[in-house]
């Protein structure tokens, strides 16, 4: 499956990128190369969220411009099983804060980092911590993260057609994904549920216990057999495309909300109410 977009950033020359920084949402897709069990390519989390912008970017393309996609993540937790290159996630934050300060300096000031890796999570917000003390002083930007399947809510977390209750790893939801769009990348004879730690009660190994305040990180390979987590089995592409829809749906509304929020000032305390 392709997608051809017209607001492409690589495609662009600099004087148009400069002239269309201060217009235009710039969102940049963060994915990662990393074991998805036996049956999946290493490049899953790179395709599905590429496409996922892509989707957005041929319905809006007016309004945003889009990036090439970081294709490296923090992926430490998945070098035991081989396939995976990775970015330790203390320089996976110095490398987001670079990257959203050279946009920065082209004069962008709305700022999207559409992440499709769990592991990538704790580094961005880090970055965007980092990011708030050097530029909210002077040009206060508005800059977020969204990843793409807490977006679509509900639709990734249980909802029919999906049978199983959220997107892990290598799982129902990416496996689906990836036989919709990708299919040529997905090995279903080797799709098999992996092994896992019992529940404790307390922390969830991926979606088996509701969070309750406690977490614990192991390696995966620690808690999964294979690099697998929920139910590959029940994978279609079918659900794949489903999914796929309410990802792109989501996103769109997302942007076309995030291209009209206004830029904060600092408030100050007063007596004026």
């Amino acid at each position: 499956m392709t997608i051809s977009g017209t607001m492409l950033y690589s495609s662009q020359n600099y004087v148009t990128i400069g002239e269309e920084a201060k217009d235009k949402v710039v969102v940049l897709p963060l994915g990662a190369i990393e074991q998805h069990g036996p049956h999946m390519a290493v490049s899953t989390d790179t395709d599905i969220v590429t496409m996922v912008a892509m989707g957005a970017e041929e319905k809006i393309g007016e309004k945003m411009m889009l990036c090439p996609t970081l294709s490296f993540g923090s992926s430490h937790h998945h070098l035991s099983f081989g396939g995976t290159i990775s970015i330790s996630p203390a320089l996976y934050t110095q490398v987001i804060v670079d990257l959203v300060s050279s946009l920065l300096e082209g004069g962008f000031r709305r700022i999207v980092l559409l992440n499709g890796h769990g592991g990538n999570i704790t580094p961005v917000k880090q970055a965007l911590a980092l990011l708030s003390h050097r530029y909210d002083k002077d040009i206060q930007p508005n800059i977020v993260l969204a990843t793409y399947w807490e977006l679509a809510g509900s639709a990734f977390a249980g909802d029919p057609p999906m049978e199983s209750p959220a997107l892990s790893h290598a799982c129902e939801y990416e496996t689906s994904l990836m036989l919709h769009l990708f299919p040529e990348k997905v090995d279903v004879s080797k799709v098999v549920r992996a092994r896992r730690p019992k529940s404790n009660g307390y922390t969830g190994w991926e979606d088996d216990e509701p969070y309750r305040g406690v977490t614990i990180f192991k390696q995966t390979s620690f808690i999964s057999s294979n690099g697998c987590s929920g139910e590959p089995q029940l994978a279609t592409a079918e659900k794949g495309a489903h999914l796929y829809k309410y990802a792109v749906e989501s996103l769109v509304s997302f942007l076309e909300s995030f291209s009209q929020w206004p830029f904060l000032d600092k408030l100050t305390n007063n007596n004026n109410g």
